[in-house]
């Protein structure tokens, strides 16, 4: 054999259910020996040595090329950089892994992505690749980049907003009904995203999903209470979650949709902050009844086991869930508090509707050098006025609460041991469970989403961004580890 043959694919083709591309092959030169024929019909033949052989893939056809004629050449295919699998909820891991480089060289694997409001986020880490000139982010470690060392997720929890992104951006789906879309490539070089030019060698996207394959969606707007439902697959009934966020306000859906997809009817509801709701915007103007009325509501549904609803708070729900449990006629099955209070300085709105405004605790509103503000010490116990606290000791469900150790919005540490004490001694202690995670901050959310450490939190009457805290690895390491206690959590007292 006098002769070399290059192959490369046609990146033309149609994507495989493993996110790589199979397409046709050209030859950049010919083989006097050997002629390649590709014909159109559906039986593609190959002529070897003067006999017509069926090619049926790819990589049949490259795999009997070899075998006939003892391949010496020192080509290789082109570089391919594989996603497995292509679509996946976004506690899902995938495979990342590139295939056919030069074995020990340098190259940077490169996540970007749009939020819903159209900000780009991006991740990226350096790779040496191996002996066989592959490179694996679930086998191999991180060099430089966004972060280090081995972390099969790290490209998706270490997202942060691109150079010259607005400023306070944080990370939150809207839109639960559309994936999030990743571009993943494979760059020649340790080199950063920012930079360029940059060879680019390879890549493939991959979708995120909070909302699996017939997950229902469905608005509640009924007696006053502002919400959305999530149901899974199937026509139930189903175990619940009552689902309240912070004082961010609006309706956040993205918990409740993958619990849904998790086979959990949920039930994601307003408080603030939202167009439904009795205004103005920036205060609580709704009280005990409204929650209970949720509660009740999502009880009440026919697919719902009416004996087998939780109630999940992040912050300023924390406080509400706790609240509401404490209500003879509310019978939770269980707690699932994440950072918060057990009072709070603001009152809810009193049987006539009037409430108070919520910047009543300024006072204890702490900033750092850059002028960015922690509401940390607004809930530490000492500070909380003693009528607000919940009477703990009256709770009769099993609570789990999950404390970041980072927190600078909220003193869950103090809160934690507060609660704690007071089942204690009223010999409740077997109802507490405690996660504690160093390094975690105060929005402990589900797995490799990325930390927003700071944010934007109002524009009027101020510019104010807020500090969430939590340093990235160590984050993104108390995401995944809670997440999954929280769903053993629910298994065990949702479904036995």
């Amino acid at each position: 054999m006098t002769g070399a043959t290059e192959i490369h694919p046609n990146i033309s083709g149609t994507p495989n259910t493993s996110g790589t591309y199979i397409g046709s092959f050209w030859c950049e030169r010919n083989i006097p020996e050997l002629k390649i024929e590709r014909h159109i019909e559906d039986n593609r033949m190959i002529a070897l040595g003067g006999k017509m052989i069926p090619c049926y893939t790819v990589q049949r056809n490259l795999a009997s090329i070899q075998r006939g004629v003892r391949w010496t050449s020192s080509c290789r295919p082109a570089p391919l950089l594989t996603a497995s699998p292509v679509r996946a909820l976004i506690d899902d891991k995938i495979s990342i892994r590139g295939h056919f480089l030069p074995p020990r060289c340098p190259v940077t694997v490169c996540a970007q992505m749009q939020s819903d409001d159209g900000d780009l986020w991006e991740a990226f880490a350096h790779f040496n690749t191996n002996l066989d000139g592959t490179v694996n982010l679930t086998r191999d470690p991180s060099v430089g980049g966004s972060y280090l060392g081995r972390e099969p997720m790290g490209l998706l929890w270490g997202l942060q907003p691109a150079p010259g992104a607005r400023e306070g951006l944080r990370l939150r789906k809207k839109k639960v009904e559309t994936p999030y879309v990743m571009l993943m490539s494979l760059l020649k070089g340790h080199v950063s995203p920012s930079e360029r030019p940059s060879t680019e060698l390879a890549a493939v996207t991959s979708e995120r999903w909070y909302m699996a394959p017939g997950v229902r969606r469905i608005e509640i707007r009924q007696n006053g209470v502002v919400g959305t439902l999530f149901l899974p697959p199937g026509s139930g009934p189903f175990p619940a979650m009552l689902d309240l966020w912070g004082m961010g306000g609006g309706l956040v859906e993205y918990r409740s949709a993958l619990f849904a997809s998790r086979g959990y009817a949920s039930f994601s509801l307003a408080y603030i902050g939202h167009k439904d709701l009795p205004g103005p915007q920036h205060q609580i103007n709704v009280g005990d009844p409204y929650f209970k009325s949720a509660f009740q509501l999502l009880q009440d549904h026919p697919q719902v086991y009416r004996d087998r609803v939780g109630i999940i708070g992040l912050s300023f729900g924390v406080y509400l869930t706790l609240r509401l449990a404490n209500h003879s006629d509310i019978k939770p099955s269980c707690l699932i508090c994440i950072n918060g209070p057990a009072g709070s300085n603001i009152k809810l709105a009193d049987a006539d509707g009037r409430t108070e405004q919520m910047e009543n605790d300024q006072q204890y509103w702490t900033y750092d050098d850059q002028g960015n503000v922690s509401f940390r010490a607004v809930s530490l116990p000492a500070n909380l006025s003693p009528e607000s606290k919940v009477k703990l000791e009256h709770l009769t469900c099993p609570l789990m609460y999950i404390v970041g150790e980072d927190d600078l919005s909220s003193s869950s540490i103090e809160n934690a041991n507060l609660i704690e004490e007071t089942l204690s001694a009223a010999v409740k202690s077997q109802l507490f469970t405690r996660l504690s995670y160093p390094g975690a901050g105060h929005l402990i959310e589900p797995p490799y989403t990325p930390n927003s450490r700071a944010s934007l939190w109002s524009v009027k009457p101020q510019k104010l961004v807020t500090l969430w805290g939590g340093h990235l690895a160590l984050h993104a390491a108390a995401q995944e580890d809670s997440w999954k206690k929280i769903l053993e959590f629910m298994e065990t007292n949702l479904r036995h």
